[in-house]
């Protein structure tokens, strides 16, 4: 499949312009900010305000009191996040969304989905980083948003970013008729709901090693060759999500109870006929779990979530 097909490597197309070493130029992010063609996205709390499905930005004039964060640039134009209180911001409206609720419209732009990942990604992390982890004290925001530097011990905080893996794991002959792709159900999901199997990196862990690891976990298949397909920024809360190819050397599937509910092997046929009566339901849109699963098929599939 052309990697320019799969959703979530064309959301990775669109990088902006991060000017990093401007973060600490006040004199540039005043002028910047004084610039009536600079946009800037409001973030309440973890919230966004939708316009026709689209993330809301406003000129600096229109933009609320908040911590001010520095996006970036492209084409000339200086982009900023405001992370705004709830309280000062909403006014009891409900039509504020998360991140999740804009990720449909993400697909017909995106080109936009740097740029909320990085304002969501950020103010997550301000959202939940209020004290010193070592004496307690308050923070201050440094650097355009970027750092958190503490009022009592001077120690200073970085934003976090989580890796996770993501797995398409298969068997049999590569492109035959009778190769599987495995897909697990978790205990929390909708009757027919199916996805690659994920999970989170553990500390001293190579990323090969957390795909054996967590699909023998799960679902008790033993793992050998692991090969890297691509990446994607996953900012609900934290996560970069590193998605693998991999080969099972058994089939026996032993779910864990927990995380797990159940298991199947699909050939693609099957899957395809799963997906056509409703019986299946696999990830749609711009998640790189999508995007295993079509690059394994071979196209697009019917339905899903």
């Amino acid at each position: 499949m052309d990697d320019h097909s799969l959703p979530h490597l064309a959301l990775s197309a669109h990088a902006h312009n991060r000017v990093g070493e401007r973060r600490t130029d006040d004199d540039w992010l005043d002028e910047q900010w004084a610039d009536p063609r600079t946009r800037v996205l409001v973030v309440s709390g973890n919230r966004l305000r939708p316009v026709a499905g689209d993330a809301a930005w406003v000129a600096p004039a229109e933009a609320p009191r908040g911590t001010r964060v520095l996006l970036g640039e492209r084409d000339g134009v200086a982009r900023f996040a405001v992370l705004a209180d709830p309280e000062d911001v909403r006014g009891g409206h409900d039509d504020w969304v998360p991140l999740r609720g804009l990720l449909p419209a993400l697909v017909a732009d995106p080109g936009s989905a740097p740029w909320l990942f990085h304002a969501v990604g950020l103010a997550e992390w301000h959202w939940v980083t209020r004290h010193c982890p070592r004496c307690g004290s308050a923070l201050e925001s440094r650097h355009a948003g970027h750092e958190l530097e503490c009022t009592g011990c001077g120690r200073r905080q970085f934003p976090r970013t989580d890796p996770a893996v993501i797995m398409a794991i298969t068997h049999g002959d590569p492109g035959s008729a009778d190769e599987r792709l495995l897909l697990g159900h978790q205990a929390v999901w909708p009757e027919g709901r199916y996805s690659t199997l994920a999970g989170f990196v553990e500390p001293g862990e190579t990323f090969e090693d957390a795909v054996r690891r967590e699909v023998l976990e799960e679902v008790g298949i033993t793992v050998d060759e692991v090969a890297y397909f691509g990446n994607q920024p996953w900012p609900l809360p934290a996560s970069l999500m590193i998605g693998f190819r991999g080969r099972a050397t058994t089939t026996g599937i032993d779910v864990d109870g927990a995380e797990i509910a159940d298991a199947r092997w699909f050939t693609r046929d099957e899957l395809r006929r799963g997906c056509e009566s409703g019986e299946v339901l696999i990830p749609a849109g711009i998640s790189i779990s999508s995007s295993l699963i079509e690059d394994w098929y071979g196209g697009p599939l019917p339905g899903g979530w």
